[in-house]
């Protein structure tokens, strides 16, 4: 279950303990507010609010800020304004402890996965030590947002620190890749090459879905061509080395990508032509 829905529910449970109570909050009076407030005191500080979209916030949270504990608020606030503050609330202690369950909100990795590329990040991929098992927070998904380049830059752009996860479709396979920098929605020069973002730390992969060890990591040999940042390409890497292109609004079947070795230090695929993606999602980390 999502965080949001977790939210939901625990909304639903608290409005029925107080049957006079709609499920309309813009109905609710100062002591509607307080009633739901002092039943829910206890559940808020448990739930990972600090993990959900700006939409989700906006959408479900918002309508009942009188509800939340005002340093908790203010923390929102801020967060979904400025994704680099960090919270210093007592709620987000709790947050971090049941962030360490082995859980994330995919469709198509796991927490083995979260771990191994928390490894790749640290520059780890060499030991079974592990320093930092990072914070995965969903920000994107295609069959949630859309699949067009559109509505990727438009809710990822400015965003760094993140992952892109790709399921192909009809296969097991899943690709990604880390931009440590933010994306951004740049026009395709071939002079210049202005579309392009530098970076040391990036990598790409690709591994069987059902067996982590099959994996292969591929990390960035041209700085200069390290993120595709074309406005009509999804998440992409390199001078060719994974590109996503468009697909509809609401369906991946005309989303095709393709894969080939040119900025990266190898190919993450046997593969070399065009393939289409059945699901893809954006990780923010937090560094």
């Amino acid at each position: 279950m999502s965080d949001v829905q977790i939210w939901d529910h625990v909304l639903k449970w608290g409005i029925a303990q107080n049957p006079k109570l709609s499920s309309d909050p813009s109905n609710y009076s100062n002591d509607d507010y307080n009633i739901l407030k002092n039943t829910l005191q206890h559940c808020i500080p448990l739930i990972r609010l600090y993990n959900l979209t700006s939409k989700e916030f906006l959408n479900n949270i918002f309508p009942y800020r009188k509800i939340l504990p005002e340093n908790l608020y203010i923390d929102l606030l801020k967060i979904f304004l400025d994704h680099d503050y960090r919270p210093q609330t007592k709620e987000i202690k709790v947050t971090k402890e049941i962030n360490t369950n082995k859980s994330i909100d995919s469709k198509i990795i796991t927490h083995q996965h979260a771990e191994l590329i928390s490894k790749w990040i640290d520059r780890l991929e060499n030991t079974n030590e592990l320093n930092n098992l990072y914070k995965f927070r969903l920000i994107f998904r295609g069959s949630r947002d859309g699949f067009t380049p559109e509505k990727f830059h438009e809710i990822c752009d400015n965003k760094s620190y993140t992952i892109a996860i790709i399921k192909v479709k009809d296969s097991h396979e899943v690709l990604g890749g880390y931009n440590p920098i933010i994306w951004e929605s740049r026009d395709c020069n071939s002079v210049s090459h202005s579309e392009f973002g530098k970076t040391k730390d990036s990598f790409i992969f690709s591994f069987n879905k059902d067996d982590i060890k099959n994996h292969i990591l591929s990390r960035v040999k041209d700085v200069d061509y390290a993120i595709d940042n074309y406005r009509f390409h999804g998440p992409s890497f390199g001078r060719g080395d994974l590109i996503i292109y468009g697909g509809t609004e609401r369906s991946f079947n005309n989303c095709t990508s393709r894969c080939k070795i040119l900025s990266y230090e190898k190919q993450i695929r046997e593969a070399v032509g065009y393939f289409a993606v059945e699901e893809y999602e954006i990780f923010q980390i937090n560094i």
